[in-house]
């Protein structure tokens, strides 16, 4: 059996795969060469005149400063560099600012877990706390709608949970009321 696919494989020589890569036989091609139909090259043509100067560099030109910029700089000078404990206090000062607006945010927008919290702690006079603060927190928060994205959210997925298919039993539990709540 051969590898051509046009040899029919029969008789001595016939269908047999050349040891060349390619033919060494070019035939003379029927379009010219491009270099042969380019025109030849031109000069192109000289610069035009002008005044300018080959030693000049445009750094050595002065330059005129915005009046009020250096009005700026003169009331306002640059401060210096910050040493490592300015640099310290800065980075402190950013990380305190990032932890007081994540509390923020949780505590307006998470009010219910403090609350949750509390209810899943054995009694005593912490979670007590912890309980009325968090139902009043809450109640004042609900005022303002602020918990209406979280209730959204948690009734969007009850209804996912508790969806079932066609002919399937109902969830256990569907219907009651979402925990937290």
């Amino acid at each position: 059996m051969t590898d051509d696919r046009n040899s029919t494989g029969s008789g001595p020589g016939e269908g047999e795969i050349p040891l060349e890569p390619f033919p060494t036989h070019r035939p003379e091609s029927p379009f010219p060469p491009l270099y042969e139909s380019l025109p030849p090259p031109q000069e192109p043509p000289p610069d035009p005149p002008s005044d300018w100067i080959e030693t000049a560099d445009a750094h050595d030109l002065p330059t005129r400063e915005n009046a009020l910029v250096a009005l700026g700089r003169f009331a306002f000078p640059p401060a210096p560099p910050l040493d490592d404990e300015g640099v310290a206090a800065r980075d402190r000062r950013w990380t305190s600012r990032a932890i007081v607006t994540a509390a923020v945010f949780l505590l307006v927008f998470n009010a219910l877990s403090p609350l949750n919290w509390a209810r899943q702690q054995p009694p005593g006079w912490v979670p007590q706390t912890v309980e009325r603060l968090s139902e009043v927190w809450t109640q004042q928060l609900a005022v303002f709608g602020v918990d209406m994205p979280r209730r959204g959210l948690r009734e969007t997925w009850d209804a996912a949970r508790d969806a079932r298919f066609i002919g399937q039993a109902p969830a256990p539990g569907a219907g009651s009321t979402p925990r937290g709540e």
